[in-house]
């Protein structure tokens, strides 16, 4: 007789982005945090201190897994625009470490640690439009318009 693996449960799906105005300057966290069941939940933040377009993003991902966690979440899908962002946390063999902001790099890794099942994956920056928009109207300022279409040179 063979017995079935229990099913691993659903992730739950994040979006997330920061902003910082100017860069460096204010910065503004945007994440939409969607449940197993479909339920979404919106969180739109301007911090009380300055930094990079960098740190603005850690910190909007550190925010998503703090609340995943008191949620009781034990998997999650995180995606985020910003590539040294996904890289960092990804551990690849040829990252340099950003040195300043490696106190935050940290704290996400120990959060991430603490569900089952974790993955922070790069997403093209219109794939991740309402984050980057709650991120922005964090700090007063409209959406994005969105990006022209290139058209090729003969």
């Amino acid at each position: 007789m063979t017995v079935a693996a229990p099913a691993r449960p659903p992730p739950w799906v994040v979006h997330c982005d920061g902003s910082a105005m100017p860069n460096p300057g204010r910065m503004g966290v945007g994440v939409v945090i969607t449940q197993p069941d479909g339920t979404r939940h919106t969180f739109s933040q301007a911090t009380h201190t300055t930094g990079c377009n960098n740190e603005a993003e850690l910190r909007a991902l550190t925010l998503a897994l703090r609340e995943l966690h008191a949620r009781g979440a034990t998997a999650v899908q995180a995606y985020s625009d910003n590539s040294t962002l996904v890289e960092q946390l990804s551990g690849g063999a040829d990252v340099r470490p950003i040195v300043r902001l490696a106190p935050l790099f940290d704290e996400a890794r120990t959060l991430l640690q603490g569900f089952d099942e974790a993955q922070v994956q790069w997403i093209p920056r219109h794939r991740n439009a309402e984050a980057d928009a709650l991120a922005r109207a964090a700090l007063g300022f409209g959406p994005k318009p969105p990006a022209k279409a290139w058209k090729k040179r003969r």
